[in-house]
């Protein structure tokens, strides 16, 4: 079994990119990765679409149980993210300015090594949404006013850099060497040596903030480039607000561009789906698009609620320029 455990793995590194900690884990040349969020496997999505989707995404809470995420997205042979929150039933678990101090460093190193042991790529879409109110990481509440300096943009940004120093490992020395230049103290952890893990950022806010205010915008919140590997959104049929999006693909630049949420939402659209698969083909740093159907199997994104919606979809899926399998899983 050990003999066969190696074999594995030593093919999976070939089939992966070079140095891929600090690569982007980008579908192959020309191609793009449609995938699905919420629930626990694929198996709706692809009755409904034809299709099977490269990426699973799961959404968890700060120090979560990680074991069934991967063993999901393995099982469907799928590329894991993992969208990380602070909120865990309905309670702020821990600050940006606690991330950044340390406080959340035990989560990181346990994640790090499970993604390390799991020997496959994973996205880590870290705080989505950060410029939304509704989220407890956001700096300001609704009506503008701030959150205090545990909250600031400051922190976030200084959380977002810790998390992503730990998370791609290496030995303990350098990357307290690269915390101590940013002002934060050391790892926590007794180790010498963190793995190498494969892992790539997803920095994700929306398009514009809420509350809509150059403090609270998604420049506030941009932790340099060097510390994200993907920009991206989220983009719902209720809200298409495709100017914003635009604005927002122009200002960030020089990174691949994801879908990390997309949805119909409230009536059935299938002009909204043409337009926004439409809007990707035009735009050719798009290499990721995410249906988001929910965690319940009613809730008001499933396709199920949307027949025209849904035909759309598997309509654009069937260009061959969506890749089924990451190169983990390819047949």
């Amino acid at each position: 079994m050990r003999l066969a455990a190696a074999s594995f793995v030593a093919a999976l590194a070939l089939a992966l990119p070079a140095a891929a900690s600090a690569d982007a884990l980008l579908p192959p040349g020309g191609k793009v990765f449609a995938g699905v969020s919420g629930g626990y496997d694929t198996s709706s999505f692809e009755r409904q679409t034809g299709r099977h989707p490269a990426v699973l995404q799961f959404f968890s809470a700060w120090g979560g149980s990680l074991e069934y995420m991967f063993r999901g997205a393995a099982s469907s042979r799928a590329r894991l993210m993992i969208h990380i929150s602070t909120l865990r039933n309905n309670r702020e678990v821990i600050t940006p300015r606690g991330i950044a101090r340390g406080a959340g460093d035990a989560y990181l190193v346990r994640l790090n090594r499970r993604i390390a042991e799991g020997g496959a790529p994973v996205y880590i879409r870290l705080m989505a949404e950060m410029d939304g109110n509704w989220n407890p990481y956001c700096a300001f509440d609704a009506n503008g006013r701030s959150r205090g300096p545990a909250h600031s943009t400051k922190q976030f940004k200084r959380a977002w850099r810790r998390t992503v120093i730990v998370l791609r490992g290496g030995p303990v020395a350098e990357l307290n060497a690269k915390l101590r230049a940013l002002g934060m103290p050391p790892v926590q952890t007794t180790r010498d040596e963190l793995p190498r893990a494969s892992v790539a950022f997803l920095w994700v806010p929306q398009v514009a903030g809420a509350p809509d205010t150059r403090a609270n915008s998604p420049r506030a919140y941009w932790p340099g480039a060097k510390y994200v590997d993907w920009v991206g959104t989220d983009f719902y049929s209720k809200f298409p607000n495709f100017a914003g999006l635009e604005r927002f693909y122009d200002e960030f630049r020089g990174k691949p561009f994801s879908f990390a949420e997309w949805a119909v939402w409230g009536a059935d659209n299938p002009g909204f789906v043409h337009r926004i698969f439409g809007w990707a083909r035009s735009h050719r740093r798009v290499r990721m698009l995410l249906y988001n159907q929910g965690v319940r199997s009613a809730g008001p994104f499933r396709l199920v609620h949307y027949p025209r919606s849904r035909a759309a979809l598997a309509a654009e899926l069937r260009s061959p320029r969506f890749a089924q399998f990451a190169a983990e899983y390819r047949r």
